[in-house]
């Protein structure tokens, strides 16, 4: 098992959205965990109001859902992603067109966990989503970039320098194996790990999108 802490790869931009997404996510779940103090049925209501019910589908929780997290370890793990890989991404996009292919990356991976969890009472919540779609962007981009990992081996671990295609790829073969050893099963709460897949997915191709259309920054 290995964690990455760190990569290898200079930004050219400074990250302000990717800071921005960061700020926001964090000062949301503050109030969550305010709300969670007052009592767990406030945090409740607000993370069904706002959560991603497949069941009761509205297309604005699509958006509101990519900012509501489930705890302090869920919320710890995907800025730490997106502190690490998210810079890069925003320097080669631009701000602009970095903030819109997040959005649209988050937005993708939320249909996606719909459609293979439809009949879902519960809540989606989370920003990986959309952070699967920058590791995917990231891992088209600077696949031999090389990306600092803490490595676990039972009770010892190390620190070893890997590059980004292999890091990336096992990621989303994790996330791959572990959607599909869902399907036909009974799954209540856990990861949305085909979120992770769509999002994924959906970063590889609306990087590939982006290539394509010339935008201008202001």
């Amino acid at each position: 098992m290995f964690f990455p802490y760190k990569d290898d790869n200079p930004r050219i931009l400074v990250p302000v959205v990717t800071y921005g997404i960061i700020a926001a996510n964090v000062l949301i779940f503050l109030y969550q965990f305010t709300l969670a103090m007052s009592g767990a049925e406030s945090e409740a209501r607000f993370i069904y109001m706002f959560g991603l019910i497949p069941a009761q589908f509205h297309i604005i929780n699509l958006f509101t859902s990519m900012f509501l997290h489930g705890g302090i370890a869920h919320i710890l793990g995907n800025m730490w992603f997106l502190w690490i890989f998210g810079d890069n991404v925003e320097s080669a996009l631009g701000h602009a067109r970095y903030a819109l292919f997040y959005i649209l990356c988050g937005l993708a991976a939320g249909l996606a966990q719909v459609m293979f969890n439809i009949d879902s009472i519960l809540p989606m919540v989370g920003a990986s989503g959309a952070i699967a779609g920058v590791l995917g962007a990231y891992l088209i981009r600077y696949p031999h970039a090389q990306v600092h990992v803490f490595v676990f081996i039972f009770i010892f671990f190390t620190t070893i320098k890997v590059p980004a295609m292999i890091v990336l790829g096992i990621w989303f073969l994790t996330q791959l194996t572990n959607g599909l050893g869902t399907l036909g099963l009974d799954t209540t709460g856990g990861v949305a790990w085909f979120a992770h897949i769509g999002g994924f997915i959906a970063g590889v191709g609306f990087n590939y999108v982006f290539q394509q259309i010339k935008f201008k920054e202001y």
